[in-house]
């Protein structure tokens, strides 16, 4: 199965926010639905074209991820990082490691705009395969109710987040 996997262009909007609906129809969301958060984040400042890939089968946009600014901060120190969300794959696609591809990409792209960390909400699991651990091991807190089995991080480069303890700060978006 040949990939591609680009840069989102404008153009692929419309294509890009139904594969997110597709991809998530049977999940239960808390609050904003995915695609609805997209629109919103590519409007916002948070919001990194470069952090924003599509996966190609065939000239098909079959896979999505996203990559915007958050901080982490605590009472002397404010850092930025970065926030995934989403990450998906249309559902006749998934299982077939697009998923990861569009996971790895997304971590050399960030690294190569000098971004030190990646938080996320997601399966423990899966996550913890590229490197992610419980945001609890970093003294990092979600801001709200949230399953802190299911908060992780990635530091792109060894002790990025040492002393960088503290609160996710996201965009008003999120909310």
């Amino acid at each position: 199965m040949e990939i591609v996997i680009r840069k989102e262009e404008i153009k692929d909007y419309t294509e890009v926010n139904a594969v997110i609906k597709k991809a998530f129809a049977h999940e239960k969301m808390s609050g904003l639905d995915e695609q609805e958060l997209v629109i919103k984040l590519r409007k916002s400042n948070s919001y990194i074209p470069q952090l924003a890939l599509v996966a190609l089968y065939f000239g098909e946009i079959v896979g999505y991820i996203l990559l915007s600014e958050i901080k982490i901060a605590n009472q002397h120190d404010t850092q930025v990082s970065l926030a995934m969300a989403p990450v998906c794959v249309l559902p006749k696609y998934q299982n077939k490691s697009i998923g990861t591809m569009l996971i790895i990409e997304s971590h050399l792209q960030a690294k190569s705009l000098a971004y030190q960390s990646i938080v996320l909400l997601g399966h423990e699991k899966y996550y913890s395969r590229f490197g992610y651990k419980k945001a609890s091991e970093f003294e990092i807190v979600l801001p709200s109710d949230g399953s802190e089995k299911n908060c992780m991080v990635l530091e792109l480069a060894k002790d990025t987040l040492k002393g960088h303890n503290g609160e996710e700060v996201y965009p008003k978006e999120f909310f």
